[in-house]
């Protein structure tokens, strides 16, 4: 007994002590001051913390005049979640037959599964007939839906071959049991099967309204909001100003993450919204929660920033929606593409830059049928694509042939009442039985203004190639024009454009003058022309026309506002030149003869502007040129040149596009008396 009695003494001894050293330890703990384990529990904290991240918000593209062409507006849709709509896929009802046959009391369990298999059918019917009354059909919903669930059964049945069959290279049907891997299929659980997906863009107040209240207590579904990019425009400018979708290149904010890219965010596809992605995507922001639920760390949302165009959107408008529905005198017309672009002389801003046929930026992310369109609609005719300049070029080969001393303003070169030698253009005068010296002494500016293609072929195969192609190269022409070269980008992304070729073989890229391959001899009569292998863009050539409105000074065209202008590049070409040149283009619809006379004959621009002009086609292929100026007495001046893919005529087809141009921009001020419109831009 005595034993027992120290034993149990013993026992109570060894537990206070026990006890003791614990309550010390937790004393130590909560009340001395031991950085030790201070870090340990914040390092656990900071280990298991609650990120959530906030929505980017794009910055605005905006025209000239703080018009937004592009911005983000809330917006409302109506999204499925898959646990709801997965139903529909027979994979899934098959998965569940299949289970239920595998298990105890399998009759029984197979019954059951149908029932259920009709009750949750029974709920996705009554949310689609729901659905229904939103500006859609059925069968729309259904595609939908099919979609969703096609896409991540695909991924589920992946997953399960990689899980159980790596040996395997490929997972085709016939190689397992079915049953096997449609079990296998459905037991992976993926992080898309827990999202809701877009079914139906609530486009109105009345519908948001209504939404709410029909699937107030409907599980499964719901309304989102969301932002949405809106393009106030619609189709103007589009492919300009291009529009977002699904990312697709990750190279932009790798190493930046709130910047970087989250699964199904947005971005720039084309046009300004892909090439000053950059600067219009801004950061999202985050808040951070530690494991007590306690902020630790809060970041606001950085708004993208703002990109200012030289464009005026209304005159885009104006210009764009006339050659929409122009009518040509030729009906095969009137489904032709068609280029233009207008600059304002002084600071070489581009007003308008116009390519038709054109689409809807605001369906354009939901429209996969426009990559496949046969009249190319993204493709942008202003600048990315290019043609034979035709006769337009005509005025820069004069400016050449003058200024290397190969001619006088005065001399003439014959166009007789004949064809010309073998290998050589004929001039097009010779189809109405006669040749230039018939109407006039075929000097510079009369061949200039009867287009004369006797004349110019001759004289572009008196200059020495390299300098032929140097002063086609000083007007802009075989050369990018470097519209993003002031942003300051760090991601080098560019307007798409084409650079044009002004030698005998064609390049891709061309950063100066040396990159230019030679232009054979053979080969210049034809640029005299502007055939063969010449190829410029309509923005070029409205470049070169503004170039010789300024008597000779380029100045590269701009597209960003805020952005440093172009330093003004001075050709050193003379007064005389000049004054040829300028004379002869005048001459082109001021004067009879003129091969654009009679389209702006009946035109009233006012007193005190003066139209210069230079017509032009071209053959294999056919297209039709108008490239020109037009100024008042008030140092105003604007540069137009419009291409007609398919047009035989450069006066009948192009020029009576530009002359209506032209009292575009009189009416928008830029040029003319109009009064109290300030058209002027930083």
């Amino acid at each position: 007994m005595k034993l027992s009695n120290k034993r149990i003494k013993f026992f109570i001894v060894l537990l206070c002590a026990a006890v003791a050293v614990i309550i010390g330890r937790l004393v130590q703990l909560q009340l001395v001051n031991d950085s030790y384990y201070q870090e340990q529990v914040n390092d656990l904290k900071q280990r298991y913390q609650d990120r959530k991240f906030l929505k980017t918000i794009r910055g605005s593209i905006l025209d000239r005049h703080g018009r937004v062409l592009a911005e983000d507006i809330p917006a409302f849709t109506l999204d499925i979640e898959y646990t709801a709509c997965c139903i529909l896929d027979p994979n899934v009802q098959m998965a569940m037959l299949l289970r239920a046959a595998g298990g105890e009391n399998a009759s029984a369990a197979i019954e059951d599964a149908h029932k259920d298999i009709a009750e949750k059918l029974d709920s996705i019917n009554a949310i689609l007939d729901k659905c229904a009354n939103f500006n859609t059909t059925r069968q729309q919903l259904l595609e939908m839906i099919n979609d969703i669930n096609s896409k991540i059964w695909r991924m589920r049945d992946y997953i399960a071959w990689k899980r159980n069959y790596p040996q395997f290279d490929s997972f085709e049907a016939g190689e397992f049991d079915p049953d096997k891997r449609i079990l296998k299929a459905a037991a992976v659980d993926l992080v898309e099967m827990h999202k809701a997906y877009e079914l139906i863009r609530l486009e109105s107040n009345d519908d948001i309204f209504t939404a709410q209240l029909e699937f107030m207590n409907t599980s499964g579904i719901r309304v989102t909001p969301r932002a949405k990019r809106y393009y106030p425009y619609g189709s103007i400018a589009a492919q300009t100003i291009g529009y977002v979708g699904p990312e697709q290149k990750k190279e932009l904010f790798v190493e930046d993450p709130l910047s970087s890219y989250l699964e199904g965010e947005l971005s720039g596809n084309c046009g300004v919204e892909f090439v000053c992605e950059e600067i219009l995507r801004g950061k999202r922001g985050q808040v951070v929660y530690d494991i007590d639920d306690k902020l630790k760390l809060r970041t606001e949302t950085e708004l993208g920033s703002d990109i200012h165009l030289t464009l005026d959107i209304e005159l885009q408008r104006q210009i764009e929606n006339y050659l929409e529905n122009y009518t040509f005198n030729d009906p095969n017309l009137n489904d032709s593409g068609i280029g233009a672009v207008v600059i304002d002389v002084a600071t070489g801003d581009i007003l308008a830059m116009v390519s038709v046929p054109t689409f809807d930026l605001n369906r354009a992310r939901y429209n996969d049928k426009l990559f496949t369109n046969p009249y190319r609609p993204l493709y942008n005719r202003a600048m990315q694509e290019h043609y034979p300049p035709g006769s337009v070029i005509k005025p820069l080969i004069l400016i050449a042939g003058l200024e290397e001393g190969k001619i006088n303003p005065e001399d003439i070169i014959s166009c007789p009442n004949q064809k010309a030698p073998k290998g050589w253009p004929n001039c097009h005068i010779i189809n109405y039985g006669h040749g230039h010296d018939d109407n006039w002494a075929n000097n510079g500016r009369n061949a200039i203004k009867g287009s004369c293609n006797i004349y110019f072929p001759h004289l572009a195969d008196m200059i020495e190639p390299e300098n032929l192609q140097r002063w086609l190269f000083a007007f802009g022409y075989g050369r990018l024009v470097p519209l993003e070269e002031s942003l300051g980008l760090e991601s080098n992304r560019t307007m798409p454009q084409s650079s044009g070729y002004i030698s005998s073989t064609s390049v891709r890229k061309v950063t100066d003058f040396n990159d230019i391959p030679e232009l054979k001899g053979s080969d210049r009569r034809w640029f005299g022309i502007g055939q063969g292998n010449c190829r410029v863009t309509v923005l070029q050539a409205a470049a070169a026309m503004a170039a010789i409105s300024r008597n000779g000074i380029y100045i590269a065209p701009r597209l960003f506002l805020g952005a440093e202008r172009a330093d003004s590049i001075y050709l050193n070409i003379s007064p005389q030149t000049m004054a040829a040149v300028r004379d002869g283009m005048y001459a082109v619809v001021n004067e009879s003869g003129g091969t654009a006379r009679k389209e702006f004959s009946t035109a009233d621009f006012g007193y005190d502007i003066k139209v210069y002009g230079k017509t032009g086609s071209t053959q294999a292929p056919e297209h039709a040129w108008f490239g020109g100026f037009a100024e008042d007495g008030r140092s105003h001046a604007v540069a137009v040149a419009v291409v007609v893919e398919g047009g035989q005529h450069g006066s009948s087809d192009a020029a009576p596009l530009a002359r209506d141009i032209i009292k575009f921009c009189i009416d928008a001020g830029y040029i003319g008396n109009k009064k109290n419109i300030d058209n002027t831009a930083p």
